[in-house]
């Protein structure tokens, strides 16, 4: 292990050749920009979302950029169990796989419950992604050397508590940003707990967030309706946060820089809201190991897939 770099850019990202990746959520913001970089270092990229033509156009987009580019797509609904299942099958003839990348995501949407009876946001933010994760575990040991990359949010830092209530029952009162900031914390409970876990085994577990980033996800989590209050905030936000292209670094850092496992990368500036990317902190309660372990647990039991 070299010295850990503590801030890092673009120019740093090393080449990919031979290495395989997936991507959840690359139709749009940072997850688009995620894979045009990874295909832009040589490695052969996964376009995993639930829209075909999405991804017909994403990995149109990219080709643009990047001819030669190595793509594939999976067709992969994280928040639906059956669908998680049904891609990750199709995802076996993939051979090794050297980086997961968990970064698909719904922000303080209205209260819904998926097919599975799951809150929507846990089951996009979290569930999804740790079944996806569990059921790709094989390929991920077969790259001897992969990681598991979960993209998390500055939200995780306002979550009172962690969600380790019955995910199958609906709270009386639901707190929209509450629930996205748990999802958010779940993300980092997932990464340290996994890299406990993966001791041994060749597997990193990363974790990133974008700060403050001009995507849609963004200013549409800000409103609970399409249409002109999202189209001003999209406004407002393009003026001040940072680009899809900057919030997308930290991924690509936590992705490819050598690191430990169990490093959060961040934005370098102030409150970490937008900068260069380097290591940073989480939460106490991010770092509360019974609740890294309890979440495991539970998170086990509501998809039905016990692992390592």
């Amino acid at each position: 292990m070299k010295h850990e770099p503590r801030i890092w850019s673009l120019a740093q990202m090393p080449r990919l050749d031979g290495r395989t990746a997936l991507v959840t959520g690359p139709t749009s913001g940072i997850g688009t920009v995620t894979a045009l970089e990874l295909a832009r270092a040589g490695a052969r990229v996964v376009l995993a979302g639930r829209n075909p033509d999405k991804l017909a156009s994403t990995a149109a987009d990219v080709r643009g950029e990047v001819p030669d580019a190595d793509l594939s797509s999976l067709v992969l609904d994280v928040a639906s169990l059956a669908s998680v299942r049904e891609a990750a099958a199709q995802a076996a003839d993939l051979g090794p796989l050297h980086l997961l990348v968990n970064n698909a995501g719904v922000m303080a949407t209205p209260a819904r419950r998926t097919v599975d009876g799951l809150d929507l946001q846990m089951a996009t933010n979290h569930f999804g992604h740790f079944l996806l994760t569990g059921l790709l575990w094989p390929q991920l040991i077969a790259a001897d050397d992969a990681r598991v990359v979960s993209v998390s949010s500055l939200m995780h830092a306002i979550a009172r508590r962690a969600p380790l209530d019955d995910p199958h029952v609906a709270p009386r009162r639901y707190a929209r940003w509450q629930v996205y900031a748990q999802s958010k914390l779940a993300n980092l409970l997932f990464t340290y707990e996994l890299q406990r876990r993966a001791a041994g085994t060749g597997v990193r577990a990363l974790a990133a967030h974008p700060g403050y980033a001009a995507t849609h996800l963004l200013s549409a989590g800000r409103t609970s309706r399409p249409g002109p209050i999202a189209s001003v905030l999209d406004a407002v936000t393009s003026v001040t946060a940072q680009s899809s292209a900057d919030g997308a670094l930290p991924t690509l850092m936590a992705s490819t820089a050598d690191l430990r496992g169990g490093t959060y990368c961040g934005p370098s500036g102030f409150q970490q809201v937008r900068g260069l990317p380097r290591p940073v902190g989480s939460s106490k309660l991010a770092r509360d190991a019974d609740a890294q372990r309890r979440l495991w647990a539970l998170s086990e039991e509501t998809v039905g897939l016990a692992w390592p």
